[in-house]
């Protein structure tokens, strides 16, 4: 498997892990009024936002941070289709999606943006190379054989 197609699966797993349960924890949030727990040893998304902020925000919060792990998730499908514009979007949402694990208080998401950093700059040479080799090649297979 390329280390694109690699980047990809590793950013997917991140999704699903921490993106997709944003929502049920908003939800969770907009009807109980706290947190919900994981398996009763920490609430869920706890961090500075959500002793700081009205329950409101956090709401929008999470679903932002929902909002903003599907734009990952496509960064990922272009990264499965070799394209190098999925490994510079992939790449530029971490910042982004860092001021929410600080925010929320997620420590593992930092291994999983340390891994796409790591698998996203391997890939670089396939990614670059694909399109030079393809244009590279053309030209010689329209030229007569001597």
């Amino acid at each position: 498997m390329s280390r694109s197609r690699t980047a990809a699966l590793v950013t997917w797993t991140y999704a699903a892990m921490f993106g997709v349960p944003a929502v049920p924890v908003a939800i969770f949030l907009a009807e109980n009024g706290r947190l919900p727990s994981l398996w009763g040893m920490f609430d869920m998304y706890a961090g500075l936002w959500s002793t700081q902020l009205a329950q409101d925000r956090v709401i929008a919060l999470l679903l932002a941070y929902a909002g903003l792990v599907l734009a990952a998730v496509w960064s990922g499908w272009l990264l499965w289709q070799m394209r190098k514009g999925g490994a510079v979007l992939n790449l530029g949402l971490l910042p982004l999606e860092a001021v929410f694990w600080i925010g929320f208080a997620l420590p593992i998401p930092w291994l999983f943006g340390i891994a796409r950093v790591a698998l996203v700059a391997l890939a670089w040479p396939e990614l670059s190379g694909s399109r030079r080799q393809a244009t590279a090649t053309t030209p010689d297979a329209a030229r007569p054989s001597s």
